[in-house]
């Protein structure tokens, strides 16, 4: 049954279902913010005595200890493979829970997805022959289907997301947060705004609210979160773009943006796609544009990342299905920015302190 609406997000579709999922909110919770520092501080305890007895041998050039050797010692700590069962258990009950309350109105969501492009179809742009490529087909968090191919992918996204941000972005808290935090062009020109790998589209409605002049797009490979977001923006009267491709073949003019926008994108790609990514943005953002990025933290300019850290993201990149987040960690990524042309400068702190921020600028000429 239709349950509404708490504010912008949707209710599942029972009362057992939201008590389930709220529980599981709160398992999330305790694994993340209780067990993770347990489990890192043991962790990295026991790495700093495998040091000091000889166990483990500190690299001559003062470089991290090889991840290999923080994970043996890591998984000799009683609690780590606790840790690790409870963030693969959650996540599991997560997105189970949660397709399976919204499979139980599939039907009339899809008829209301297919309602919004009938209404409103000049604001929703992709081709029905389009076949995304393997590489973006990774049951990314372990969603289900991944972000190509479920068609409930979007609202099972959007609620799974919720549980994901343990209660803190239910209503979009973090995406204004960013959308506000985006940087404009020095000279104040606003008046096309891309948000690439949108999702579900929460941050381009609010750069739209931000820039009501502006023409707003988000772009995504996923047509079921793109289809979600167009009705959801449709929906609230937000008169905002949505295109399905490729962030490195996004078929924009050159020069046609004057703010990009990506959150969490580049950990998400292979690497080689992460510069092909890199360069189309700077072809399609005009001279004096601005690129705001929000990323996973990684080894620029060779600050070394706590061992409890690397210990988190290999193990997520295994056990959450984030197969390409240990390369862009290794990755100089403020290099491959630079190398495409542009002057990178630290960007806005935001309250996800793990975040990095960078603000990358397109020269004039």
């Amino acid at each position: 049954m239709d349950r509404g609406t708490i504010g912008v997000l949707p209710r599942p579709t029972t009362l057992a279902d939201e008590s389930y999922l709220e529980f599981v909110t709160s398992f999330r919770k305790f694994a993340i913010q209780r067990g993770f520092p347990v489990m890192a501080a043991n962790g990295e305890a026991a790495l700093n005595n495998a040091l000091e007895e000889g166990e483990v041998s500190q690299p001559s050039d003062g470089s991290e200890v090889p991840l290999d050797e923080v994970k043996r010692v890591f998984k000799k700590v009683p609690f780590t493979p606790t840790w690790q069962r409870f963030v693969r258990s959650q996540q599991e009950m997560m997105w189970r829970g949660t397709r399976k309350s919204f499979l139980r109105k599939a039907d009339q969501l899809i008829e209301d997805m297919a309602a919004a492009e009938k209404s409103n179809p000049e604001n929703i742009h992709y081709d029905p022959n389009f076949e995304p490529p393997k590489y973006t087909r990774c049951e990314i968090h372990c969603q289900p289907g991944g972000y190509t191919d479920d068609p409930l992918g979007g609202p099972v996204f959007h609620y799974g997301t919720k549980i994901f941000y343990e209660g803190f972005n239910d209503q979009d808290e973090l995406h204004i947060e960013l959308a506000e935090k985006a940087t404009t062009p020095a000279d104040g020109k606003i008046e096309n705004i891309l948000d690439i790998g949108c999702s579900i589209g929460q941050a381009t409605t609010v750069l739209k609210d931000l820039y009501p002049d502006a023409e707003v797009w988000g772009l995504d490979v996923g047509l079921p979160l793109i289809r979600y977001a167009h009705m959801r923006a449709t929906e609230r009267g937000k008169d905002v773009h949505f295109k399905q491709a490729l962030a490195e073949d996004n078929g924009f003019a050159d020069g046609q943006f004057d703010m990009v926008l990506s959150y969490i994108l580049f950990h998400e790609v292979p690497v080689k796609k992460m510069k092909e990514i890199i360069a189309e943005t700077f072809r399609v953002l005009r001279p004096g544009g601005v690129f705001s990025i929000y990323e996973f933290p990684n080894n620029n300019e060779q600050i070394q990342m706590p061992a409890g850290y690397q210990f988190m993201i290999d193990n997520d990149s295994r056990d959450n299905c984030e197969p390409y987040s240990p390369a862009f960690v290794a990755s100089d990524f403020k290099g491959i920015l630079e190398d495409a042309g542009f002057v990178i400068e630290e960007g806005p702190a935001v309250s996800n302190e793990f975040l990095q921020s960078l603000i990358a600028r397109k020269p004039e000429s």
